[in-house]
């Protein structure tokens, strides 16, 4: 029988890595974080088509942008503040280094960029986007602070020849809520 629930526990809790990593401390390298996605990544493109991966690589970047929200991030601060913190702590634990290019606070839209991330940064030019677990980590972050779904695209990466991630953000259209609520 399978049990859909294997891995279940409280994410945040990624463990006590001072008493697991005294000598290497909480910091490890990023090429070793990136044999470890693609690695992964090939193994689900292989096994479940490039669509499918796709989807599982968006939903625990969901998944992990929820729980880093309401782990890292100020839930009751206003828009401004929240993205300076979200800046300030993708700085802080070396991720990337975010910029808002455009807002629409009204349709509650936003393009933003991070550069010098995880995913792509330095990888060869292969012509597509590539970093579709940070568009689900983006759409977990806001929605978990706006509570509403998000619709995330990478539009530009350096995978694609550019020297940034570039991603359009928009709230799901309501239709989406009737048939998923």
């Amino acid at each position: 029988m399978h049990n859909n629930n294997y891995y279940q526990h409280n994410l945040p809790d990624v463990g006590d890595i001072e008493t697991g990593r005294p000598n290497l401390g909480n910091m490890t390298s990023v090429a070793v974080y990136r044999l470890a996605q693609y690695a992964m990544r090939t193994v689900l493109i292989n096994t479940l088509g490039r669509g499918e991966a796709d989807k599982c690589f968006f939903n625990a970047g969901k998944l992990a942008g929820t729980e880093f929200c309401n782990k890292y991030l100020p839930l009751d601060a206003d828009f401004n503040t929240f993205m300076q913190t979200l800046y300030d702590t993708l700085i802080e634990l070396k991720a990337g280094v975010m910029r808002v290019e455009d807002i629409d606070f009204e349709r509650l839209e936003v393009t933003l960029t991070i550069s010098e991330d995880l995913d792509c940064s330095g990888l060869p030019v292969t012509n597509e986007t590539v970093c579709t677990y940070d568009e689900g980590f983006l759409a977990g972050v806001l929605s978990a602070y706006l509570k509403k779904e998000f619709d995330v695209k990478e539009v530009d990466c350096w995978s694609t020849g550019e020297r940034t991630c570039r991603f359009k953000i928009k709230p799901k259209p309501e239709s989406y809520y009737e048939h998923n609520t």
